[in-house]
């Protein structure tokens, strides 16, 4: 099995939950992608880590660090760096607040984010794109430049096209309907 497919195996078998459900944009489903339940998994955290690494580097993106809209980007983004440190790039990783931390250094941004660092947001399941947004104008208020995001799982409702919109490109690692086929497989 190759860790594309182990990939989406974990997060049907893990990740899938059926019912009724509203998710965090607001819309209704009759299926939520938790997945922090893989991503949040040892085997979860050491295949990501390798598969997004990957992505980025076939992306051609060139970039300083990663990060994006706690919690669901964290685990993504510190696997991605700790596969990156064997690289000849190591990337650091970043989280970005829901709000500026009302004590200590008032920061939206923590973790060894630099101004001037060329970033990929990362974000777990984009639905409307809306936690992806909100991370890119955190990054970008911070003197930061975006150069992609790049997303676990993307449910294809418009959240892609939302960013891109905003004039970033998205890449996605799998889609809703692949993780679903799963299910039915």
């Amino acid at each position: 099995m190759t860790d594309y497919s182990a990939l989406i195996t974990l997060l049907a078998e893990r990740s899938v939950k059926r019912g009724q459900f509203t998710l965090a944009s607001g819309k209704q489903s009759n299926f939520y992608i938790d997945a922090r339940l893989t991503t949040m998994s040892p085997e979860g955290l050491s295949i990501i880590g390798r598969l997004a690494l990957s992505a980025l580097t076939e992306s051609g993106w060139k970039v300083d660090a990663i990060g994006g809209l706690t919690l669901g980007a964290d685990p993504i983004a510190y696997a991605i760096s700790y596969a990156s440190a064997a690289s000849g790039h190591p990337l650091r990783a970043f989280t970005v607040r829901r709000e500026v931390k009302a004590h200590g250094t008032g920061r939206l941004l923590e973790g060894p984010f630099r101004e001037g660092d060329r970033v990929a947001v990362i974000e777990d399941v984009i639905t409307t794109g809306g936690s992806a947004l909100r991370a890119i104008e955190a990054v970008r208020s911070a003197k930061g430049f975006v150069v992609g995001v790049l997303a676990l799982v993307d449910r294809e409702e418009g959240g892609r096209q939302a960013i891109e919109k905003d004039g970033v490109t998205v890449l996605s690692l799998v889609t809703a309907n692949q993780i679903i086929a799963a299910l039915r497989g």
